[in-house]
């Protein structure tokens, strides 16, 4: 299933026709990150009872990526949250995420292993912090639960926020690195974020930070 968050490029249009076997959500405006998905998710818990996977539109998965998040799921739950190991499409040996650190003392989110050549550290089942929004494998009984993401963040700390208050609740993350897949990452490795996306990064920490702080 496509969601279109209101674009204006014929993306329906090319889905429609490339692709006739694909279900598409078009909505009437850019939601964001949160909004979209709700719209979608809200839409889909009469239809689909168990479990979803959100991909965000500039990845490219390794075909047996769902095959690999049920076998996470038939080792730690039906009921937690998975993500699988990422890498930079243009410098595919790069990680951009194996797992995500929290530390909302000093307002500090940030992927496990992100610029690091993959190596055997990065190719464990663990338990961490949170799943990246990039790719998020779980129940609809998780996102049924938590009334999907909250609306508040702006672009980025969604997906982190929906990990916390399910640790709140006794549903927890797990990176499981069978999963693969490679993102389109804007920003080139080790180049300078635009200030406009560093601000956003900000300001949903310390959002974060203001929702979570009793707790962690």
């Amino acid at each position: 299933m496509v969601i279109d968050n209101g674009s204006i490029d014929n993306s329906v249009g090319m889905v429609k026709e490339k692709y006739s076997q694909v279900d598409i959500i078009e909505l009437k405006k850019n939601y964001g990150f949160a909004g979209g998905y709700n719209r979608c998710l809200t839409q889909l818990k009469d239809n689909y009872s168990e479990f979803v996977l959100l991909l965000n539109n500039d990845t490219e998965v390794d075909s047996n990526i769902l095959s690999s998040l049920i076998q996470a799921k038939d080792k730690y739950g039906d009921n937690n949250l998975y993500g699988g190991k990422i890498f930079y499409k243009n410098n595919p040996e790069k990680i951009w995420y194996a797992g995500g650190n929290v530390n909302l003392k000093y307002a500090k989110i940030y992927h496990r292993g992100i610029r690091q050549t993959d190596s055997e550290e990065y190719s464990k089942p663990l338990q961490t912090d949170y799943i990246t929004g990039c790719c998020l494998f779980t129940s609809m009984e998780i996102i049924n639960q938590l009334n999907g993401f909250d609306e508040l963040f702006n672009m980025y700390g969604e997906d982190v926020d929906l990990c916390l208050r399910a640790k709140d609740v006794g549903f927890f993350s797990y990176y499981w690195p069978d999963a693969k897949l490679w993102h389109h990452v804007s920003a080139s490795l080790g180049g300078a974020f635009s200030l406009k996306e560093i601000n956003k990064k900000i300001t949903s920490n310390w959002r974060l930070l203001k929702k979570h702080h009793n707790h962690y």
